[in-house]
C-alpha cells in the first residue's frame, strides 16, 4: 500500500460508534484502495471532458 488515503482514527471511531465493532488494519488498506480507485476514475472522467479539475460529478459512488 503506497499511502493511507483515509483517516484511520475517524474510520475506527465511526464504526465503533455506529455498531460497537472494532476495525482491522486490513480494513483501512482496503478502504484506501477503494478511495484511490474512485479518484483514478474521477481523473479519467475529468480528462475525457477536457478538464483539469475533478468534480463531484466525476466520482460515481453508485458503482462501488
Amino acid at each position: 500500500m503506497a499511502d493511507v488515503l483515509v483517516v484511520t482514527s475517524k474510520v475506527k471511531k465511526y464504526i465503533k460508534e455506529k455498531v460497537g465493532f472494532n476495525t482491522s488494519a486490513e480494513t483501512i488498506e482496503v478502504l484506501s484502495q477503494a478511495i484511490q480507485r474512485l479518484c483514478d476514475r474521477g481523473v479519467e472522467s475529468a480528462k475525457s471532458d477536457g478538464r483539469k479539475t475533478v468534480m463531484a460529478r466525476d466520482i460515481n459512488i453508485d458503482h462501488l
